[in-house]
């Protein structure tokens, strides 16, 4: 066991080191900070399941942005972006693929393995937390074809 001066003075040094990085952080450009803020996992919220567009803002957005445009605040923490959601009717022949959306929203996404954060399969959270897992799926699919960009 380490004696008590040992210890005493590796307190000391994890104080200095807290206070200089405090320091440091109070110097640094805003965009420094920006860049080392730390991504919160919080739980699914219980949206209400006939609002897609309020399902959407607290599941989706968060990744793929407000408006669909792959721009949301855990993009910096992405090795690299998810698909942008509005433009999925202009990459299918000017067609939006509702079934393919609900597929990824029932089992999730392997085109994110490079990323921090996957697509995760919302079919499971949503029966985690209750019984309306089809009806949340079908709102979301119908708000993200709201989304699309007509090119």
């Amino acid at each position: 066991m380490p004696s008590r001066k040992v210890l005493v003075f590796v307190m000391a040094g994890a104080l200095l080191i807290a206070a200089g990085a405090a320091l440091l952080a109070q110097s640094e450009p805003t965009a420094l900070k920006a860049e080392k803020q730390e991504l919160k996992i919080v739980p699914i919220v219980p949206s209400d399941p006939t609002l897609g567009a309020q399902m959407y803002s607290d599941y989706c957005a968060v990744c793929h942005g407000a408006q669909g445009k792959s721009d949301g605040p855990a993009v910096a923490f992405m090795k690299s972006p998810p698909p942008q959601l509005s433009t999925l009717a202009n990459r299918n022949s000017g067609k939006y693929p509702a079934l393919y959306v609900a597929g990824i929203l029932r089992m999730g996404s392997r085109s994110h393995s490079t990323a921090t954060i996957n697509m995760p399969a919302w079919d499971v959270l949503f029966r985690a937390h209750n019984r309306d897992a089809h009806l949340r799926i079908s709102n979301l699919t119908t708000y993200i074809e709201s989304l699309q960009e007509h090119h």
